[in-house]
């Protein structure tokens, strides 16, 4: 591969893979993931399309786990260009082939690298293309190949790339010399050459027209981003680490919430306000998500209905155990679960598996203390900012690292918003987030009847009290002992120490229980019901 223009870092960011996607679905990894990958599919196929084969590694954690978490749905929403939030998700397999588009999922030998690998092959009447790409965690992906041509592209730019047989490098230097791109890679495919541009905008359009009365082309196409906030060449942040962190600070005693819009002010290329503002408004779909969830929740493919309303009722009448702010997190944190497997709009806070720990801890407890919106919208920055340290050197992936990378990380993230809440200092919240990240190392992930729900819901339960007690222990001034990088770095240790059958695979720990293996049967045979009814 020839540079033209070296690819910046990667630098996690908040409104990227730590709060958010907002989305539909049991799992970011899976559904927001694979939707983000089939938009990008479409926009190579310049929407076109006529037949998709979709090949999953029969040793990955898709082989076992496609159907039932979202994969297959997500992507299929991709492929018709939907977004993750899009309420027709459902029916997205059945929308595709309604649109004409033949759908072929196979599972195959492909030695793949990735537990998360999704192999593509695109096609209609005049246009074939091949697609490789990985869902990285937390709805993140990477396409590492397109037609044979290895490269790395995380939807956060807008991409234009050239096919052509000859005269790449001739094209690359032109481009070079017509637009600002932030990069031009050269690609050697299977037996075509891929010129790629990423840029912060399509390119103008007489651009695109000089190239082809210039070239031989074969085909040109715009792959629009995929994600909320875009890179861009030169990005720098101003920290990666908690040591660099304070040093940064320099004493000024900065809040750990007011460190993270620096951050993401300087990620972003987002002015302060707007971080902050764009965080309101992820609070509110958590708020909205947590009063669907208690209204009560209806669907047919799932282990547990609504459980949350009774809680509320049994709480309103005296009738639990007094454990007080603690009861009002454990509603919201089932009420959101809830809203989540009845296909109803969440917050991936960093994953859809996780996604009733953050806001059921953080906004159960302010409005326990009755704080507002914007106490609320503070403390996620700053739980955002742990997650972009967990990030930064470990992962939200719980094919990769076990549920301490989902419901782990969420429990790190929600003791550093409830310090915030409380009017903790910076280190105070690192050190409950270091606390809570130590007592969950070595958490499996292994979903009952292979639905992200039992024991998804009480590991989110166990983790916003784990929270909740660490923060209290870290405003108390109890020692950590451990910094936190040092516990993030141990983290992704055992995450990737932990046995294939505990990472996400339904193929150990309760995953494989008898009456496991009986509810997935019978949530089977009651689907096929249904479609055939249908």
């Amino acid at each position: 591969m020839n540079e033209r223009h070296m690819d910046t870092p990667s630098y996690p960011s908040i409104l990227n893979e730590v709060i958010g996607p907002v989305m539909r679905g049991p799992s970011s990894s899976h559904c927001a993931a694979a939707l983000r990958i089939g938009r990008l599919a479409r926009d190579l196929m310049g929407g076109s399309l006529g037949q998709v084969l979709v090949e999953y590694d029969a040793h990955g954690a898709l082989a076992t786990t496609h159907a039932s978490q979202g994969s297959d749905m997500g992507l299929c929403g991709g492929l018709l260009g939907w977004d993750a939030w899009d309420e027709r998700l459902p029916g997205a397999v059945e929308a595709l082939r309604a649109a004409g588009i033949a759908l072929n999922i196979r599972i195959a030998e492909l030695s793949a690298a990735h537990p998360n690998t999704y192999v593509l092959t695109l096609s209609n009447a005049t246009e074939h293309h091949e697609m490789v790409a990985l869902s990285t965690g937390g709805g993140m992906i990477e396409v590492v190949e397109i037609d044979g041509a290895p490269l790395s592209m995380q939807g956060d730019y807008h991409e234009t790339f050239f096919c052509l047989a000859a005269g790449a490098e001739a094209l690359a230097q032109d481009m070079a010399a017509w637009v600002d791109a932030d990069a031009i890679l050269v690609h050697q495919g299977k037996s075509v050459c891929l010129v790629e541009l990423k840029s912060q905008h399509p390119l103008p359009p007489d651009v695109l027209a000089h190239a082809e009365a210039t070239y031989d082309l074969r085909a040109v196409r715009h792959l629009d981003p995929v994600l909320p906030v875009l890179s861009r060449k030169g990005m720098q942040v101003p920290f990666l680490t908690c040591e660099d962190m304070l040093a940064y600070d320099a004493g000024r005693g900065l809040p750990l919430w007011e460190l993270a819009v620096h951050y993401e002010s300087a990620r972003g290329n987002l002015a302060s306000d707007q971080v902050v503002e764009r965080m309101r408004e992820l609070v509110e779909i958590m708020r909205d998500s947590i009063q669907r969830g208690v209204a009560g929740t209806v669907y047919a493919d799932r282990i547990l209905g609504c459980q949350s309303r009774a809680f509320q009722e049994r709480l309103a009448a005296g009738q639990l155990l007094d454990a007080g702010i603690l009861n009002r997190m454990i509603l919201y944190v089932t009420a959101t679960m809830e809203c989540k497997s009845a296909m109803g709009t969440i917050v991936a806070a960093p994953t859809a598996g996780a996604c009733g720990v953050l806001p059921g801890a953080c906004i159960g407890a302010a409005e326990a203390m009755g704080l507002p919106v914007e106490a609320m919208a503070k403390a996620l920055l700053a739980a955002g900012l742990i997650g972009v340290l967990i990030a930064a050197r470990a992962t939200f992936s719980a094919e990769v690292g076990g549920c301490q990378a989902e419901c782990g990380a969420g429990s790190g993230m929600a003791a550093a918003a409830l310090v915030t809440l409380a009017g903790g200092a910076a280190r105070q919240a690192l050190a409950a987030a270091s606390m809570a990240l130590q007592n969950v190392l070595g958490m499996v992930c292994d979903p009952v009847a292979n639905r992200v729900e039992v024991p998804c819901l009480g590991k989110n339960v166990m983790a916003a009290s784990n929270a909740l007690a660490c923060a209290n222990m870290a405003l108390a001034g109890f020692d950590p002992v451990i910094p936190l990088d040092e516990v993030i770095e141990a983290m992704d240790r055992v995450g990737r120490a932990l046995p294939r059958e505990l990472r996400c695979t339904a193929l150990g720990g309760l995953s494989i229980a008898p009456t496991s293996r009986a509810i997935e049967e019978r949530l089977e045979r009651a689907k096929e019901k249904a479609e055939w009814n249908c």
